[in-house]
């Protein structure tokens, strides 16, 4: 069994607030949590970045990576205006 963890970092240059930091990211573990993946939001207290670390178990390497691309397109999809960055470890 491998284990993923990812770290997903979001910029946020046109959010203005915490309030509005927290709607887009309560976004992305609603849809994170589609995925069956466990998630929690380890983000600071800065408006314009968010931090969204999920974790999941794959049966090898190969489906691992299949299931991190599936998430990746699926942010890019969903939140294109948005830069981010992927980082990952599988255990």
């Amino acid at each position: 069994m491998i284990l993923c963890n990812c770290i997903i970092h979001l910029e946020l240059p046109q959010i203005k607030s915490l309030k509005g930091r927290r709607a887009v990211t309560n976004s992305l573990k609603a849809k994170l949590k589609a995925f069956n993946v466990s998630v929690l939001d380890i983000s600071g207290e800065y408006a314009k970045e968010a931090d969204i670390a999920f974790v999941f178990l794959s049966s090898n390497a190969m489906s691992s990576a299949q299931y991190r691309d599936k998430i990746e397109q699926m942010i890019e999809r969903n939140f294109g205006e948005f830069i981010f960055t992927l980082e990952y470890e599988e255990l």
